[in-house]
Order: C-alpha cells, then structure tokens, then sequence
C-alpha cells in the first residue's frame, strides 16, 4: 500500500489544449443538452477544445455501461498524445469495477491532467498510488454547466490547472446545495460562515483523500496509497449520514499509517446528511488517534456549490490558530 515509483506531475493545462471528457462512472447520457452546451461554453472560455470518449453516451440499467467501454476510453485518453487532460462526466457507484483493468503502465508513461471528485475518488486515488501520477479532486464535466455560483469554482479551477505557483485557500462567499440541474433559473445561496477549526496546528504533507466512504472502496488492496506523511482531505454525500461518516472515519484511522498522518481537512456536508457542527466534534473528540494535528472543516469541496480543486498527491500546508486558518496547496 505504498507508492513505488517516483511522483509523476502531469504538465498544466494552457490555452489551446483539448480536454477529452470520460465516463468512467454514469453516462454523458444523463446530462441534458441545455448544460452541456454552459459546460463547453464555460470550457471553451477558458481556451480548452472539448471532445468526447467513444463510449461515454452508453447507457446501461446503472446508467452508466460495461467495464470494457470505460477501460477503453480511459485509454484512449491517456494514450491521444493530442489530449492534454481528462475531465469525467460525473460521479455513481462503480468507479472502483475498472481498478484491476487498468494498464498502470500506459498512464504512467503517458501523464496527463485527470479531474472528477465523488465516485471518481477511487480512481484518482488509485492511479496516484500505482503510478505516481498526481490526480484532481475537482469539478466534473456536468459541474461546468451551471448557470450561477459557477465563478468560485472556475477560479480554483484555474489555480490549481493552469498555474504553476502555490496558492492559498479562501472560503467562498457564498454556497448552495441543490439539485441545481433541474432548475438552473431559481437558486438559493447562502452566506457562507467560513472555514471552521475543530483543533489548531501545524503540518505539512502529501494530499490524500476525497469522498470518504469511496476512499474506503479502497482498504486493504493495492490501489490504496499510502497515508503515512498525509493531511487527508475527506467529505461525504447526502447518501451517508453521521453515523456512517462517523464509522467510515473510524475505518480510515484503522489504516496502516495512519499514526504518521499530519493533518485532517474535512469539507462541506450537505445538509439532508444532519451533520451538525456538534455532531461533528463530539465524532472527532471520540477518537484518540486525531488528539495531535491540526483539523478544520466547512471547507469548499465535497457534493455542495462552489468546489475548489486539489491535488491527490500534490502539497499542503496546514498553519491553524484559534481564529486563523491557512490553508496553501502545491503539486511540486
């Protein structure tokens, strides 16, 4: 469960590149024309030429299709010397059925940009851990096809593809947790209050995670990587709740490793999960192996609006107060 060769980072995304969208989880199928049109447009302003996977329009009874049509796109992207990243058309539930059909091998020799989050937790994590390559927490595809609340995104977006410097972390102003696809016109945002510290610190360290329970897909096989040295990014999804948040972290701190572990970075709950601010401590307190790092929360990732997007297996620094947070990713 370690890392075997050297760490490899995929060049960053300039105008002019082309950006293959996969579907390595649900079909392109679900995804109306009205946003995929405000995703190639927002695409498209950012000077990137959109083009499609052969097979990311199947559609099964798991909207999504066979393991041999994902497997292949996933290797024609890597392999397209013309495609310079990957963005993934949305999250499910069977990311984790192409692990042992992956050839490790032609994307290590071929590195590029890969970015979803959600479901595509257990490849990026994977592909990290196998190969070196440094992966994305970060929008999908279908996330660029938001109408509002878009620019938080777009700018994080930005920092962490295109540029090649460090940057720190800011809150948004604003956040919403909608079914925003079904009705693009009436949103509701709310005032966001903030990145909030559940114990200060300090600590750096190799960026691991993303959506907790798909991370936990991943326990005890060889596409786990290695958390020792790590600040761990985790969220969850309405279809958990505190229970199983509190059971799959539990789950995590088990791990070989884990005793090494620097930092905990925890993102924003949807709020059908219930997962009060008191919740959330009194899971964090019961766990003894958490007692000497630096932990905050309410941070702009995981399944609500806006996201920012992060390097698996780039750099964090973690510099918590009482009252202060900073928070700087890199990839070198």
């Amino acid at each position: 469960m370690t890392i075997k060769t050297a760490k490899i980072i995929p060049e960053k995304l300039k105008v002019g590149d082309e950006v293959r969208v996969i579907a390595p989880a649900r079909s392109l199928s679900m995804i109306n024309e009205e946003t995929r049109q405000i995703a190639i447009t927002n695409l498209e302003l950012m000077g990137l030429t959109v083009t499609y996977s052969k097979n990311c329009e199947e559609s099964d009874d798991f909207v999504s299709s066979s393991i041999e049509s994902r497997i292949e796109d996933l290797h024609d992207a890597f392999r397209d010397p013309n495609v310079k990243g990957i963005l993934t058309v949305i999250g499910g539930h069977n990311c984790n059925q192409l692990l042992d059909e992956i050839d490790f091998e032609l994307i290590k020799n071929n590195p590029k940009i890969l970015c979803g989050y959600s479901d595509i937790t257990a490849l990026s994590n994977a592909i990290y851990a196998k190969t070196g390559l440094v992966t994305y927490s970060g929008p999908h595809y279908s996330t660029f096809g938001m109408k509002k609340g878009l620019e938080y995104t777009l700018d994080y977006f930005k920092k962490s593809l295109f540029e090649i410097f460090a940057f720190e972390v800011c809150e948004s102003e604003k956040w919403s947790d909608e079914a925003w696809f079904l009705d693009q016109d009436n949103r509701t945002f709310e005032k966001n209050e903030g990145i909030k510290v559940f114990s200060p610190g300090e600590a750096s360290g190799t960026i691991v995670g993303g959506n907790l329970c798909t991370l936990n897909l991943l326990h005890g096989t060889e596409y786990m990587p290695s958390i020792s040295g790590s600040i761990l990014f985790v969220e969850d999804d309405v279809l958990s709740s505190p229970e199983t948040f509190d059971r799959d972290l539990q789950s995590l701190i088990h791990q070989p490793g884990f005793d090494q572990v620097k930092g905990l970075v925890i993102g924003r709950f949807q709020k059908d999960m219930k997962m009060t601010d008191d919740l959330l401590k009194k899971i964090l307190k019961s766990k003894k192996k958490l007692s000497n790092m630096p932990i905050i929360y309410g941070v702009d990732f995981g399944h609500t609006t806006p996201l920012i997007t992060y390097p698996i297996g780039g750099e964090a620094i973690l510099k918590v107060t009482d009252d202060k947070v900073k928070l700087i990713l890199d990839v070198h």
